[in-house]
């Protein structure tokens, strides 16, 4: 197999974490397979550069002086706010050649300052989407999903989540079997599908501001097997349907129907992957009753059957 070249892009005011968290990745699956992943780091000159965090990284070399990567990282960070005209120049130059163009979090920024997502659906960290579609009318952005691939291009959403992208390009490149035993070495819990929202329901919603909704949102989460239809959460939260509606959705962002499906689908997405529960056992489990009613919120939500997503992202069991 060809060794292929990680070439991740430093600059002043990066994030380490989207440095370090794709680094981290190829180099776990170079260890587990040696001579798959060459990887390195440039500046524009070659010089040091310091994060937003304060830490100084030293790169391997200048942009100047690389061949174009096999794989090109761009990370995010407060230094994509108002970029070196060099650099948009170089990723301008050199993007289109690379066989995997990615960018973690606001490195998206980068890309479209580039015209390297015009046309192109791209992802970024959920605070910075409406000023990415605002500034780059030419891209499609979408703010929920963790990650979006649209032809040799990647884009993640904020810094965990490009270690989830950088685990799904692994697992293209190596199998299923490698990008799982990485995840487990770097304590992940679930390799995230990469259409997976950037927010889980409890984060997507806000927290209401009434102690009777609040329990009740903590309540759902508990027992999404239940009764959630909203006269049942209306009578718990001691008001009319109608009332409760109205409120719900005032102080949380979304209806009682959004939020519980949310809740259970996200509940019976954690048995999958971390039970042997059959279909049927995790469809009543979850609220929704019979397997046909879960996969078909599933393959709403997600694209994919439970039988697939079980396969795709269950850790295999350790040996």
């Amino acid at each position: 197999m060809a060794q292929r070249t990680v070439l991740v892009v430093l600059f002043d005011q990066v994030q380490s974490l989207d440095v370090t968290g794709p680094v981290e990745v190829f180099a776990g699956a170079e260890r587990h397979t040696p001579g798959t992943y060459r990887i390195s780091t440039a500046s524009l000159d070659g010089a040091p550069v310091r994060t937003s965090s304060g830490l100084t990284v030293v790169p391997d070399r200048s942009l100047a002086d690389v061949p174009d990567p096999d794989t090109l990282v761009v990370p995010g960070g407060q230094g994509t706010r108002s970029p070196d005209p060099r650099l948009t120049d170089w990723l301008r130059a050199h993007g289109p050649h690379v066989r995997r163009l990615v960018s973690v979090c606001t490195g998206a920024a980068l890309l479209a300052g580039a015209g390297l997502l015009d046309g192109r659906r791209a992802t970024t960290h959920w605070a910075y989407c409406d000023r990415l579609a605002r500034e780059h009318p030419a891209v499609d952005v979408d703010p929920d999903p963790i990650y979006v691939r649209d032809g040799h291009v990647a884009t993640s959403a904020g810094v965990t989540s490009g270690i989830d992208l950088a685990l799904a390009l692994v697992e293209e490149d190596l199998g299923r079997d490698t990008a799982l035993t990485i995840a487990r070495h770097l304590v992940v819990f679930l390799r995230r599908p990469g259409n997976q929202a950037q927010f889980s329901a409890q984060l997507a919603a806000q927290t209401a501001c009434r102690e009777p909704l609040r329990e009740l949102q903590r309540w759902i989460t508990e027992h999404p097997g239940a009764d959630l239809g909203v006269e049942t959460l209306a009578a718990r939260a001691g008001l009319s349907p109608r009332h409760f509606a109205r409120a719900f959705r005032a102080e949380t962002g979304t209806t009682p129907g959004r939020y519980v499906d949310r809740v259970r689908l996200e509940h019976a997405r954690r048995l999958l992957e971390d039970t042997g529960d059959g279909v049927e056992q995790v469809s009543r489990a979850s609220g929704y009753g019979t397997p046909e009613a879960m996969r078909r919120a599933f393959v709403k939500s997600l694209g994919t059957s439970p039988a697939e997503y079980r396969r795709r992202f269950r850790p295999a069991p350790a040996h």
